[in-house]
């Protein structure tokens, strides 16, 4: 059985990826071949196409954060978890880490909410704890993980502003949002009238000088939630400095008696209790495709390419303002 997969070899441009067909390994005891139906662009691949990614794999690899596929031979629709290799028509991963797609979810639906999914239940439910009634601020609530995270935190009764160029405010609107327009000159200041008190959580993936206005946000035992750096994307250097440099000052602020909590989200944190980190993983990706399933999240795909145009895809992904998330189907 062959695979087609797209290849970066290396720091470039979306077009320097390749397309290459091989020979797939045959699985051995505990794994599976899965018949990828859709995979994701994220920002994680526009990190390593720059060589930026904090936790750079050696070039060349296969990109893909994540897929949505059926396993061959039994026809069930799985997500997965990848980080690198989702790029493909075909792949072999463990039976164990793959996730049961309900029915009445498409691939593309399912895919939205993979990574997307994961990032926004755990940073909401797990690192902040927000509570109902409570109020918090997303940054780029129109973003791949924005857009769930404010439909998450709403389902669960939770007060969203979020900031977003004023061409999206409508839709966030629509989804309960109170929009703040993030490039305006002082946003802690427009948050402070709508929430004089404080609020009890910031999700801030922009990281930078920005950090510190979302730390301004907070109320006391509020908590800043960091889980990128985009506005050094395309800052020359090591790709793991401003990363090490903004844990820093979040450890730093946490240091201080404050009565606010600052952390950095990562996603992989815990992996080598695999079995813990599997386990959880199924149960958070269940609730977000269960909410997905009942209509309570609604899955935003802002375009989809076939696999062969994926650096066309990655281009795309990479327009300001793209709202939701951007879709590979082989």
């Amino acid at each position: 059985m062959r695979a087609t997969e797209i290849v970066l070899p290396g720091v470039g441009e979306p077009e320097t990826l390749q397309v290459r067909s091989r020979e797939l390994e045959t699985p051995g005891a505990g794994r599976v071949v899965v018949r990828v139906e859709a995979s994701g662009v994220s920002f994680a691949e526009q990190q390593m196409r720059r060589g930026k990614y904090y936790d750079m794999p050696p070039f060349p690899f296969v990109p893909g954060y994540d897929l949505v596929g059926v396993v061959e031979g039994t026809g069930r629709r799985v997500a997965a978890l990848t980080k690198t290799g989702g790029w493909a028509d075909r792949v072999v991963l463990d039976e164990a880490d793959l996730v049961p797609v309900p029915d009445g979810v498409s691939a593309a639906e399912a895919e939205t909410v993979v990574v997307n999914g994961v990032t926004a239940w755990r940073m909401l439910h797990r690192a902040a704890k927000v509570r109902e009634g409570q109020t918090i601020v997303v940054l780029g609530a129109n973003s791949g993980v924005g857009t769930i995270l404010v439909q998450l935190a709403r389902h669960a009764g939770i007060r969203v502003i979020g900031t977003a160029s004023p061409k999206h405010h409508d839709a966030l609107r629509a989804l309960g949002v109170e929009p703040v327009d993030y490039r305006a000159d002082d946003v802690p200041a427009q948050v402070r009238r709508l929430a004089p008190q404080g609020v009890a959580a910031v999700f801030d993936h922009v990281g930078g000088p920005g950090i510190a206005g979302s730390w301004r946000m907070l109320a006391k035992g509020g908590t800043l939630v960091g889980y990128g750096s985009a506005s050094t994307r395309d800052h020359p250097g090591d790709p793991r400095l401003p990363v090490l440099k903004l844990v820093a000052k979040l450890l730093w602020w946490n240091a201080l008696p404050n009565g606010k909590h600052a952390t950095f989200f990562d996603l992989w944190k815990g992996r080598r209790d695999v079995e813990r980190f599997r386990r959880q993983l199924r149960e958070d990706l269940t609730a977000v495709l269960d909410l997905v399933a009942a209509g309570k999240v609604a899955a935003r795909v802002a375009k989809e390419f076939p696999l062969r145009e994926a650096a066309a895809a990655l281009r795309y992904a990479e327009t300001a303002g793209v709202a939701g998330k951007v879709i590979l189907t082989p």
